[in-house]
């Protein structure tokens, strides 16, 4: 199978998406960290006042003026966790902690988590220039400060979401407009056929009746019977086709007849039956048409000149046809990108083959189809998945 390419435009607008999504996030983190860092600041600051504030307490020859103004200081702290120990690291005072039930176990973990956050704050009591008291103030984020540093993962976790799900109707919008459009073309495409057809057909009786131009009318009338076989297909993209049981091995051999003897010499299509049940509900038209395709491409692939393995096989639930040939084959990144509309490396067609194929067998049959292996310049396996059931 040739390789194919990612549109341009589609390209495009997903890397714009992408920068778009990256810009918000990084613009988010850097404001929300210089606030966190502000913020942690000003708390530092606060709780060094507060610190101050303990300090002219336990100095308490200062007058009462200072006193005042230092309980005033540190009952207004209601927002920030703090615990005050001795020099030997016993708990001796904590403010904003909630109580618990084991108050004593729960305010040691909370003096870890203090020491793991911030440095401590050392207040020394004097007498005569002399250090008669130490003690530490633990502090660790206010309840805003520590929303706020995980306020950043939040938003960039909307922002991914906003992205993801603004992605998904995106395609299953544009998928529905394809659909439209597919089945619109599809129905207008068996229409237009539909009109000379019925002519073609009636011409064709009429040269059956004239024995001289009796083999003529052979020929013409089964490319007729394709034509309206054709006109058959488009008629079922846009609606959902009735599924019939078949025999999917005399389906592909019918198939291998019709192509075998409209293709060169040089390419060979080979049909293995390793399924001892070919019985599987489909619609005929369709499945002919994507066998079809397949085995096209692989002839564009193989350049007009290899072989063409086609094997079936099965196991409890599914069918499986594996289309095999020794093309030029087709790199990894490109095994899904091939079944979307429009991707071609050929100078003609529209690259709606593969694509086709896709909707044929995964919406009307509930199947899969999928690349099963590829090598560059050694050749490609497709492999088609049918509910046996």
């Amino acid at each position: 199978m040739g390789r194919v390419e990612l549109p341009y435009e589609k390209k495009t607008w997903k890397i714009f998406l992408l920068i778009f999504a990256i810009l918000i996030g990084a613009v988010s983190l850097i404001y929300t960290n210089q606030l966190v860092h502000e913020l942690d600041k000003e708390e530092r600051k606060k709780i060094e006042l507060w610190a101050e504030a303990t300090y002219q307490l336990v100095n308490s020859g200062i007058g009462p003026t200072n006193n005042i103004l230092a309980s005033r200081i540190i009952q207004e702290n209601t927002s920030i966790p703090t615990i005050l120990t001795n020099e030997v690291g016993e708990i001796i005072g904590q403010r904003n902690i909630p109580e618990r039930k084991n108050q004593a176990v729960f305010l040691k973990k909370q003096l870890e988590l203090m020491k793991s956050q911030h440095e401590p704050i050392k207040i020394e009591a004097k007498m005569n220039n002399k250090i008669i008291l130490t003690q530490y103030l633990y502090y660790k984020d206010s309840y805003i400060l520590s929303q706020l540093r995980f306020y950043p993962f939040i938003q960039l976790l909307a922002i991914v979401l906003f992205i993801l799900i603004a992605y998904f109707f995106f395609n299953r919008s544009r998928k529905s407009q394809q659909n439209l459009v597919w089945a619109g073309m599809a129905k207008e495409t068996a229409h237009q056929i539909g009109t000379p057809l019925s002519s073609l057909m009636a011409c064709v009786e009429l040269l059956k009746n004239n024995e001289e131009n009796s083999g003529i009318a052979e020929i013409i009338a089964k490319d007729v019977e394709r034509l309206n076989t054709i006109t058959d297909r488009f008629s079922k993209i846009g609606s959902q086709p009735s599924l019939k049981k078949h025999n999917i091995y005399s389906l592909l051999k019918k198939n291998v007849d019709y192509l075998q003897s409209r293709l060169s010499e040089k390419v060979q299509i080979n049909l293995n039956n390793n399924c001892n049940d070919p019985i599987i509900p489909l619609n005929k038209a369709l499945m002919e048409w994507v066998i079809e395709n397949i085995c096209k491409n692989a002839v564009d692939a193989m350049q007009g000149e290899g072989t063409i393995d086609i094997n079936v096989y099965s196991d409890k639930e599914y069918l499986k046809i594996e289309i095999s040939d020794n093309g030029i084959g087709i790199i990894r990144n490109d095994f899904k990108q091939i079944f979307e509309p429009g991707f071609t490396t050929k100078k003609r067609g529209w690259g709606l083959g593969l694509s086709l194929s896709k909707r044929i067998i995964e919406i009307y049959h509930k199947g899969k189809i999928y690349v099963k292996s590829s090598e560059i310049n050694k050749g490609t396996t497709f492999c088609i998945s049918l509910h046996k059931n």
